[in-house]
């Protein structure tokens, strides 16, 4: 099945904004994130079509998947 990977921020760096990814069914966020080179501690939001869900959530067939990194300052 095919999803459309969306990076922002600093995951970006020396990656892409958005992407077409072939993945296996059953694939859960956690994995791409691994897959990414990423830490489950880097990440800030996930979101999928727009909504929240965590790393647990297994995607479906022609999903959009977000990923933003936490935001420091203060």
């Amino acid at each position: 099945m095919q999803i459309t990977l969306k990076l922002f921020a600093s995951f970006r760096n020396d990656r892409f904004k958005a992407a077409q990814k072939e993945i296996p069914d059953g694939t859960d966020c956690r994995t791409i994130v691994r897959e990414l080179g990423l830490t489950e501690e880097e990440i800030g939001i996930i979101l999928v079509n727009g909504r929240h869900v965590t790393l647990d959530y297994v995607l479906n067939d022609s999903e959009t998947l977000s990923l933003f990194p936490l935001v420091g300052g203060g």
